[in-house]
């Protein structure tokens, strides 16, 4: 089993938190992903701006999308331990993340249900957009 699908199966039961990211107190989807990179990177690249649960969707702007390109890293292919992102319907903006944890079972932070291991089935399947690997850390070099 990845070491990454070890650490968010370690999110399981987290409460849905609307802009957190904090393993046992409440995370979204955004924040499961946001924790996870500081159990694996120590600190997060950039911080989101406050954001609400239409965001982007006004502007039809790929923001997530565009900011999971910069941080991580595009893959044709997803193995366990890869982020999906998943567009919820036909002509919205791309704003749901999730970890595949196995070929078929994935990790997300879903609203009412907190975080939760859930099938890939046909319908969540279709909906994903894109696929993202963590970039390796970095060693630290001791002083």
């Amino acid at each position: 089993m990845s070491e990454i699908v070890a650490l968010a199966r370690g999110w399981i039961g987290t409460p849905y938190l609307h802009q957190g990211s904090l393993r046992g107190t409440g995370c979204d989807c955004l924040g499961l992903i946001r924790g996870l990179w500081r159990e694996i990177h120590g600190t997060e690249p950039a911080f989101p701006p406050p954001y609400t649960t239409d965001w982007s969707e006004p502007q039809g702007e790929e923001r997530l999308w565009a900011a999971a390109a910069r941080h991580l890293v595009p893959v044709a292919d997803a193995a366990p331990g890869d982020v999906l992102l998943f567009r919820m319907r036909a002509g919205a903006v791309a704003k749901h993340l999730g970890l595949l944890s196995a070929p078929d079972r994935f990790i997300h932070a879903y609203e009412r249900h907190g975080v939760v291991e859930s099938p890939l089935s046909a319908p969540w399947a279709r909906r994903i957009v894109a696929r993202f690997a963590f970039p390796r850390p970095v060693p630290r070099i001791p002083e």
